[in-house]
């Protein structure tokens, strides 16, 4: 008896060929929202971003703007043979003998106290302008003669520099002498050549004509010739605006501000960027496994078996069965032939389940947070997993808490804002404990750089109680020990990091356990980072039943969004 699985069928799917990434036929367009976001990222706004800093951002073919302007290639070459002139001209092995005489010179005719003779003395000989300056700070009066003696020493240290650079990085094959000033002047005659030549090989390759100095190569070029790059830069400026409001960046009078369709846009390419490293494979979303009775029907059936739901029945295809049976059988099919239904001809379509899981993400920006720009990373991971969340999963709950001597619940919209606490104290040992339940001490009078895992778990229970899903998890994601907690209304702060701070933190994630809410815990590798750390994170993590992922900060988005999406997939599976 012939079955449809051995019947021809549509072919739903095509190897190798994406109709919904067929390469367009325009050039890509220029992305401004990525730079936008994350200047933003790392200052926590967007005031002071300049129109050079966007036009930056713009990588055009060089064709585009081939025959518009002068020849960049003959600016190029006319500033070289400018460079070449000097060098072929002058020599400063000379100069930079004679500033380094004059310093010691001068620095013998100086009588410092006795008390000073040695420093004096070492700094002289090392030739070290810091020390000078240790010097300097540490005399009695700021005013007097050897204080003046002090900082002209300083200063003609500052010559003996610049001559040490002008010989060392330039090749000098001249014969004529330069006298100090002149050596200043010819130096920076060649910083500003070579920034040109920087430029204008950067705008001959992607088109950067907006990062040229007009005002520098006014020194070198026909007015003809700038007036055609003033307007080609025109060109390229009218282009920046144009993409910046395609883009959602609202340009105002104290600058560029961000829309919700520049979030979405930077959200998106921060996802693509994550997945770009999944294997190529046919049209579709990501494949998650499909078991059980659920409620969001799929396109393969399967047999009817006892107990399966009626609701999720293929008729077309259950029908099908019945009449190839009936003919195989020997009967008939037309008017007057009634169809007999049999449980063998049942198929119904394989369903998966859509639950809904609960999620708390904990953003440690204390103190620590700064060096290496951890902070940045932690911010970019917050936008990508908000993006996943709201694009493939719009039924799950999501919550930011940021993370810092406090626990405070943040909306999306305050994410990118966000930025370290500042560190108040540098002492070696700090042992604080506050009553936040007295009316006289505001949170306001509390340093604010410490780190409250226990507080941050805490709210987040807090916030999962009123979930309605098993499906609960926190995702922890700083760089090391905790160094502060509360015990009732009295919170301390203790650095080093104290074993009654841990306590307590153990003791907040045994009760994210009782509650059925797993912990991970994502830790962010600084400079910092010891044994400790890594012990405590594990310890965190297996109290919680979670697990701990070892990140480097710029990998940080991917691991965390790739985790919580193959966990969604093995909930739905």
């Amino acid at each position: 008896m012939p079955i449809r699985k051995s019947l021809g069928g549509i072919v739903h799917s095509y190897q190798r060929y994406d109709p919904a990434r067929i390469p367009p036929p325009r050039p890509p367009a220029t992305d401004l929202a990525t730079p936008a976001m994350e200047h933003m990222l790392a200052t926590g706004s967007l005031e002071g971003l300049t129109e050079e800093q966007l036009a930056e951002a713009v990588v055009l073919d060089p064709e585009q703007i081939r025959g518009l302007g002068p020849s960049l290639d003959a600016l190029k070459a006319r500033l070289e043979e400018r460079k070449r002139k000097i060098l072929e001209t002058y020599e400063a092995e000379t100069v930079r003998r004679k500033v380094r005489k004059d310093f010691h010179a001068a620095a013998d005719r100086v009588r410092p106290p006795r008390r000073l003779a040695q420093a004096f003395s070492d700094a002289v000989q090392s030739e070290q302008i810091r020390r000078l300056e240790r010097l300097w700070y540490a005399l009695e009066s700021e005013r007097g003669p050897l204080a003046s003696s002090v900082m002209g020493l300083i200063n003609r240290l500052g010559t003996v520099y610049e001559m040490n650079e002008l010989a060392g990085r330039w090749e000098f094959v001249g014969r004529q002498s330069l006298s100090t000033e002149q050596a200043v002047e010819i130096k920076e005659e060649l910083e500003t050549i070579d920034r040109l030549l920087a430029q204008l090989e950067e705008a001959r390759k992607n088109a950067k004509i907006g990062l040229i100095d007009m005002e520098a190569l006014g020194r070198y070029a026909d007015s003809g010739e700038l007036d055609d790059l003033e307007r080609l830069k025109q060109q390229v400026q009218e282009m920046v605006e144009r993409a910046a409001a395609e883009q959602g960046l609202d340009k105002t009078g104290r600058g560029y501000q961000l829309t919700p369709k520049a979030v979405r846009t930077f959200q998106g390419r921060l996802l693509e960027q994550i997945f770009s490293d999944l294997a190529p494979s046919k049209t579709g979303r990501h494949e998650a496994a499909a078991v059980g009775d659920g409620a969001v029907e799929l396109v393969p059936t399967r047999p009817f078996e006892f107990g399966d739901s009626v609701a999720h029945l293929d008729l077309p295809g259950s029908l099908t069965n019945t009449m190839l049976r009936t003919l195989a059988e020997g009967g008939t099919i037309g008017p007057g032939s009634p169809l007999r239904l049999d449980q063998r001809d049942l198929e119904v379509h394989r369903t998966r389940n859509s639950p809904k899981a609960a999620t708390v993400v904990v953003l440690d920006m204390s103190g620590s947070m700064r060096y290496g720009g951890l902070y940045i990373n932690v911010k970019r991971m917050a936008l990508a997993l908000q993006g996943l969340v709201q694009r493939e999963y719009p039924g799950d709950f999501l919550q930011f808490i940021e993370m810092a001597s406090f626990a405070k619940p943040r909306a999306f919209g305050e994410l990118v804002s966000l930025l370290p606490k500042p560190v108040t104290i540098f002492d070696p040992v700090v042992r604080l404990r506050a009553d936040m339940a007295d009316p006289k001490i505001s949170e306001s009078d509390i340093p604010p750089h410490f780190t409250n895992i226990q507080h941050a778990l805490q709210l987040s229970r807090q916030y999962l109680a009123r979930q309605d899903t098993p499906n609960q998890q926190v995702i922890v994601i700083t760089d090391g020990l905790p160094t502060a907690h509360f015990e009732d209304q009295e919170l301390y702060l203790l650095y080093p990091p104290h074993g009654r701070t841990e306590e307590a933190t153990i003791r907040e994630a045994a009760a994210c356990r009782r509650e059925g809410i797993m912990v991970n815990v994502f830790l962010l590798s600084g400079w910092s980072q010891s044994r400790e750390d890594i012990q405590f994170a594990y310890r965190l993590a297996e109290t919680a039943r979670g697990r701990v992922a070892f990140a480097a900060g710029n990998e940080l988005d991917r691991f965390v969004v790739w985790d919580y999406h193959a966990r969604r997939r093995s909930i739905i599976g």
